[in-house]
């Protein structure tokens, strides 16, 4: 039922909208154009704040121009590094950042960083121009886009944050964190908050820093005395961090992951892991009885692909593992991932 505040009471923009929505496309296209389309009026009949207008049409730009670069690249994987923009290319950690770049290349990922110095810098390099691409920040003080990426199609200027976090989230496939400052471990936060609330595809995220370094122990000793073991959140939720000391061990890592597992999609209730291979039926009963604890009905099950993905062409050729998984233990299901990913 629409609340007073979505009806617009204005017959001719209701029927401008409509015809206009009708110019999008068919069937649900036209109804969902109809719907960002009746907000925009009643934003613009309803909220008289003209720097309000400039905030939305700023952030319906920004996310204009990442979906329109990004969308060529959607079936290529692609890891997001993030790290101090701070150290200079003899750092250690630098070296680990363009040797990680590169040997993701090869396995035939992309990289995306925040186009700045640095790791950034060292993580631009490595992958190559064709490769990477750069979500550049606008701020006062810093930071102009290195050169490895500076003046590249595939580099985006950024004024909100919160519109870059969403392209970072929403087109990579895992996250890996080097050492930094505040802008890194607010990422990192970021990257935990969502999987633990299950507002973003399960990842493996990546804490990557050179032998001797002690920055992510440090980092780790401080979650579990400090959050972990004051309870206010659960052993479960560390899942999804994964330790590296190496570049190589990074990529193993990201690569091991989707080894069996491939992607995620809800269908209303249901959950459904597309896999790379099909399972075993043992190895299906023995997950059921190691994971009942997330299943709040039925059990898992192999299923071919639903009506849904196939109305979107969606990996019709993959197998399914499907379950009514009960979205509330994220890190279980992480865990369940891992033990598919054993097969």
């Amino acid at each position: 039922m629409k609340d007073e505040d979505s009806k617009l009471n204005h017959p001719r923009i209701e029927a401008l909208i409509r015809e206009l929505s009708q110019l999008m496309g068919p069937g649900a296209k036209a109804e969902m154009f109809e719907k960002i389309f009746t907000d925009l009026a009643l934003i613009g009949r309803k909220n008289p704040n003209l720097g309000d207008h400039k905030l939305i049409h700023k952030t319906l730009h920004e996310l204009r121009k990442s979906l329109t670069l990004f969308l060529p690249h959607r079936n290529k994987r692609k890891v997001a590094i993030f790290g101090s923009a701070r150290v200079s290319d003899s750092h250690p950690n630098y070296e680990i950042a363009l040797e990680l770049a590169q040997g993701l290349v090869k396995k035939n990922y992309q990289v995306i960083t925040g186009a700045g110095n640095g790791i950034m810098e060292a993580a631009n390099r490595g992958a190559g121009r064709e490769k990477s691409f750069g979500l550049n920040i606008k701020l006062p003080f810093e930071q102009s886009a290195n050169s490895y990426i500076e003046n590249d199609p595939h580099l985006i200027e950024f004024k909100y944050f919160f519109t870059r976090k969403l392209m970072f989230i929403k087109e990579s496939s895992a996250t890996v964190l080097l050492p930094g400052g505040f802008g890194t471990l607010d990422e990192g936060f970021e990257n935990l908050t969502l999987f633990q609330t299950g507002k973003c595809m399960p990842r493996p995220i990546v804490l990557l820093d050179h032998e001797g370094d002690n920055y992510w122990d440090h980092w780790m000793n401080f979650i579990r005395s400090a959050v972990i073991e004051k309870g206010y959140a659960i052993e479960n939720d560390l899942s999804f961090i994964y330790r590296a000391r190496s570049s190589q061990e990074a990529i193993d890592r990201i690569t091991n992951y989707y080894k069996v597992f491939h992607s995620l999609r809800y269908i209303g209730d249901l959950t459904v892991l597309r896999l790379t291979k099909p399972l075993p039926l043992d190895l299906i009963k023995t997950l059921n009885t190691e994971f009942q604890d997330i299943v709040v009905k039925g059990s898992l099950q192999s299923t071919p692909p639903h009506k849904q993905e196939l109305q979107n062409n969606e990996y019709p050729e993959l197998p399914r593992l499907s379950l009514y998984f009960n979205k509330s233990a994220y890190g279980r299901l992480n865990q369940l991932i891992e033990a598919i990913n054993q097969a």
